[in-house]
């Protein structure tokens, strides 16, 4: 895992703070270590981050398919019984992930994490790895 930025903290909480029902937010790497998170418990959100690799990975292979697109996944929504789960891109190699119980509004959620993202995107990064050095 990756030490939690602890400037992230302010930013991800103004996004908690702006949208009822945010149960947990985590900034991941592209290979699904966590950067940050609010809310939760860090096992959860290491957890969630660790699934966002796999599924981002995902969703830039059907956007592959669409004749189109660039290939890049820019959000995924997935309704669960229960709530939501939101995953953004959000700098390079890096993504928002948000999980929200059902009182979340799905579009008031996507326009707040892309406003975050494109506040701070830059600051949302994750240098690439190469057998777990920086490079």
């Amino acid at each position: 895992m990756i030490q939690q930025r602890a400037n992230f903290d302010w930013m991800l909480k103004d996004l908690a703070d702006g949208v009822p029902g945010i149960q947990q937010i985590v900034v991941l790497s592209a290979d699904g270590l966590r950067i940050a998170r609010y809310g939760g418990d860090p096992d959860t959100a290491d957890r969630v981050a660790a699934a966002c690799a796999g599924l981002q990975s995902l969703a830039g292979a059907v956007a592959g398919e669409i004749p189109q697109s660039d290939g890049q996944m820019r959000m995924v929504i997935i309704e669960i019984n229960g709530g939501y789960f939101y995953l953004m891109a959000a700098g390079s190699n890096a993504y928002l992930a948000v999980l929200a119980n059902e009182s979340a509004e799905p579009g008031l959620m996507s326009n707040r994490m892309r406003d975050l993202v494109d506040r701070i995107g830059s600051h949302l990064t994750s240098p690439p790895r190469r057998n777990g050095q920086t490079v």
